[in-house]
């Protein structure tokens, strides 16, 4: 038998931007398995640029994307960049790739299909292993001279976000794990927002609604892009915070305005919405956490990604561990 590891691993994720690396530096510090990058052109910097920073800073932490939207890139240029990680990182890196709902619907597109996720992934793969693939017609391959690249094949964890009984079953033949529901197979990660509290604070106190604000009232977003006025009317607040959006911009433009500061930042309208959001979940001092994360063990994850956001992210990340060392241990193979 192996050393004794917490039964879920505990990662984080993050938006690329200017503390991108320093807080890979702390998140390696603190004993995070892995830090996630987010992937929204309009939205955040280069994930790319901001990885290799990390990865020249860092020697332990593990690297992913969560995700990568494809169609926001050739697959061509896609396999560089990934090549470019994976060689400054001494192969920590892994890529997860999605359907890109939020990034497409910030520049008025929709989500991608599942064949076409699918068909990306597998030419990406093939490229990544020094094949010849078709791409667009043509005959296609990484071009890469001795010392210009790591020589292929590249062995880089492709992962994908997927749902439901299509997206699980696309996942068993092409991907190494998966961001999303458990799977029967493969490693699975979760992504969780949630704050610990100070001694004797309030769960709906205003700094843990500014702590959790930015990733709870996604909600409303999405009903909002999905449903339109009748989805997200139904919510708590949702009438008031629809037509506060709608006065923005016409209808025409209001796409570009949905998802404004998402998951990092509230926008004024955003919180009217916090007398409404979750201030439960994941929510409470280390060990109600630790048990929280204990039951998505039981459930079939290998891995959390705890995704900070607010004012303060080091004292999110510093005090969010603490939960994680609370967790009991088992035994692993070697």
């Amino acid at each position: 038998m192996g050393l004794e590891q917490p039964a879920v691993a505990l990662s984080c994720g993050l938006p690329p931007g200017p503390d991108f690396a320093d807080l890979a530096v702390l998140a390696e510090r603190l004993g995070y398995t892995r830090i996630w990058i987010y992937d929204s052109a309009a939205l955040w910097e280069d994930p790319f640029v901001h990885l290799a920073l990390a990865a020249t800073r860092t020697t332990r932490i593990g690297l992913g994307t969560a995700v990568l939207i494809p169609q926001q890139r050739s697959v061509m240029a896609m396999a560089s960049a990934i090549a470019t990680i994976d060689r400054i990182s001494n192969g920590r890196f892994l890529a997860c790739f999605g359907t890109g709902f939020t990034a497409r619907l910030t520049v008025g597109q929709r989500p991608m299909t599942l064949d076409a996720l699918t068909t990306y992934v597998t030419a990406l793969r093939s490229l990544l292993a020094g094949e010849t693939t078709t791409v667009d017609g043509k005959p296609v391959r990484m071009l890469h001279a001795d010392g210009l690249a790591a020589p292929r094949p590249l062995d880089v964890p492709l992962w994908l976000s997927v749902f439901g009984p299509r997206g699980t079953a696309i996942a068993t033949d092409l991907a190494d794990g998966v961001i999303g529901p458990p799977h029967p197979t493969l490693p699975t990660a979760t992504i969780l927002s949630g704050t610990v509290l100070d001694p004797r604070e309030n769960p709906g106190s205003d700094r843990v609604r500014e702590a959790v604000g930015p990733w709870r009232v996604v909600d409303w977003h999405n009903a909002y892009a999905r449903g339109g006025a009748e989805a997200v009317d139904a919510m708590p607040g949702g009438q008031t915070w629809r037509k506060a959006l709608e006065a923005t911009a016409p209808a025409d433009e209001r796409h570009l305005n949905i998802f404004e500061g998402h998951v990092t930042h509230l926008p004024d309208r955003d919180r009217g919405l916090l007398d409404h959001i979750d201030t439960k979940t994941m929510i409470g001092e280390p060990a109600r956490i630790a048990r929280s994360l204990t039951r998505l063990a039981a459930a079939g994850y290998q891995e959390a990604i705890y995704t900070p956001s607010g004012p303060d992210l080091v004292r999110e990340l510093t005090t969010f561990i603490t939960a994680h060392s609370a967790l009991p241990t088992r035994r692993t193979p070697r």
